[in-house]
């Protein structure tokens, strides 16, 4: 008889001596890299422009009074933005924001719709700013999703389209508001605090928990990601696009009230360039223009960022040619920040 070999198989190695043998991460690498690390570079921008502030400026600019301007200043521009980040965050873009704000003044204070609020209710002029925004956002996203327009002519159109609308209606004249009640209720103060100010904030806070705790926020960044992966995953993406240039327009639409509030005015050159200081503060917040990442908190410090620089600048007399090409710095150097994180996370998931 022939003794029969045993072959002697070793066991697979252990989950423990796979991990040992790879390379750990980082932590706090891993946390810089991410979101809380770009916002934390934000907020020490925002410290350090202070810090200018206060030396160059002093008391005028740690005062009370001054920190309610920035934040004013800021209210409307951040109102558009958070619409603008949703957009960005999709792989779109708005470049109509800023007109369609101007159409929305102007037709909301028209004599008669002033004088059918003073009949009923302050709130029609709301509702008219709004219906405005959402029709033009929708007309937007009806072209592009369905049309298959490019995002950028679509809304190009829309630019110079809403722009000449509000010249037309309003005659290139400057509407005043006399609506008391609603000229009363948008200089309000809650808690020493603007309501303009407010508005900003709960729109904010509402923008956040739709982009990060809802089926609604998941979608728009699988779409910015890979809009035919997301098409397969059984996202409905047309119809998606369109609610998100609607979402757009409401943003527009309100950040029109509360322009009218500010200004008492309704013309057609309000909003001029917005679109541009919009997409500026989304870009230097965090959101990936090439769309699939997104952050309203990174966008509101973006926000917070240029309205403060424009408070130094202007409380120590700079030229505003001076503030523009600051403001170009940023942006380039924002960019440049934002194809180096791109071209870090490719290389690590190709290593994965």
């Amino acid at each position: 008889m022939s003794e029969s070999k045993t072959t002697a198989v070793q066991p697979p190695p252990a989950d423990g001596a796979n991990a040992a043998a790879a390379p750990r991460p980082n932590p706090v690498r891993t946390w810089l890299g991410g979101s809380a690390g770009r916002n934390l570079g934000l907020v020490v921008a925002l410290l350090l422009l202070c810090v200018v502030g206060a030396v160059t400026s002093g008391d005028r600019f740690l005062n009370v009074d001054n920190l309610l301007t920035i934040l004013r200043f800021a209210s409307i521009t951040g109102v558009i933005c958070v619409g603008m980040t949703f957009v960005i965050t999709a792989g779109g873009i708005d470049l109509s924001v800023g007109s369609v704000m101007g159409l929305t003044t102007v037709v909301a204070s028209l004599t008669a719709v002033q004088r059918a609020a003073g009949e009923t209710s302050w709130l029609l002029m709301v509702a008219v700013a709004l219906g405005v925004g959402m029709f033009a956002g929708l007309i937007n996203g009806v072209i592009i999703a369905y049309g298959n327009v490019v995002a950028f002519i679509a809304t190009l159109a829309m630019l110079v389209a809403a722009r000449g609308a509000a010249e037309l209606i309003s005659g290139r004249r400057t509407q005043i508001v006399i609506e008391r009640d609603f000229l009363a209720v948008m200089r309000s103060n809650f808690l020493g605090v603007p309501l303009l100010i407010w508005i900003f904030a709960v729109v904010a806070a509402a923008g956040w928990f739709l982009l990060n705790r809802t089926t609604f926020g998941r979608r728009t960044v699988a779409i910015g990601g890979n809009l035919e992966a997301a098409r397969l995953a059984g996202i409905k993406v047309k119809r998606h696009i369109v609610w998100l240039y609607v979402l757009s327009g409401t943003t527009v639409g309100i950040a029109g009230v509360m322009m009218l509030g500010r200004t008492t005015a309704g013309t057609s050159t309000h909003g001029l360039l917005f679109e541009l200081d919009a997409i500026a503060a989304v870009v230097v917040g965090g959101t990936l223009l090439v769309g699939g990442r997104g952050t309203i908190v990174g966008t509101i410090l973006g926000v917070l960022l240029f309205s403060i620089l424009i408070n130094v600048f202007t409380q120590n007399n700079l030229d505003t040619s001076v503030q523009q090409v600051a403001k170009g710095a940023i942006i380039v150097v924002a960019v440049l920040l934002q194809q180096r994180f791109a071209v870090r996370g490719t290389r690590r998931k190709g290593a994965l």
